[in-house]
């Protein structure tokens, strides 16, 4: 195995075993770290779609991933799942808030995105979006980041 596909492997499953973590113990980002300073503030939520009087909320969310490579994108948005795309890829879908609970602390929407070859020849995050009822509100800063795209859809 080279050395480049031992780094993507480990990449790919360190990129893994945060996600599982973090959807298994529910726990997206605390709004008092470091990394809050990062994402949008409360304001800046995107405007819900509310539905009848049934009190349910709905968001279009969509995740991308950009590249022109083949690579795997975990994500979490209305199923939890990993798989290998070509890129550049989209997924949406209509995210539906119903309770009180999940109006108040959101539903967290990630995606983690696998790694591609950068100018320098070295692998790199893949550069990940996610947007909110047209509105971007999380990204890797263009692959900079090592930090996958996440954001709590309220």
């Amino acid at each position: 195995m080279s050395d480049q596909e031992e780094t993507l492997r480990k990449i790919i499953t360190g990129a893994a075993l945060a996600l599982t973590a973090a959807l298994l113990t529910g726990c997206g980002s605390d709004d008092s770290s470091p990394a809050a300073a990062d994402k949008p503030a409360t304001s800046a939520q995107p405007k819900a779609k509310a539905e009848g009087g049934s009190g349910e909320v709905k968001h279009e969310v969509t995740l991308e991933v950009l590249g022109s490579e083949t690579t795997s994108v975990y994500y979490n948005l209305d199923t939890n799942k990993m798989e290998q795309v070509q890129l550049p890829w989209k997924k949406t879908s209509t995210i539906t808030l119903t309770t009180d609970a999940e109006k108040k602390v959101g539903l967290l929407v990630s995606v983690v995105p696998g790694s591609v070859h950068g100018p320098d020849g070295m692998l790199h995050a893949a550069p990940c979006v996610i947007t909110v009822d047209g509105k971007k509100v999380a990204d890797n800063q263009d692959g900079k980041s090592d930090k996958m795209c996440e954001y709590k859809v309220k």
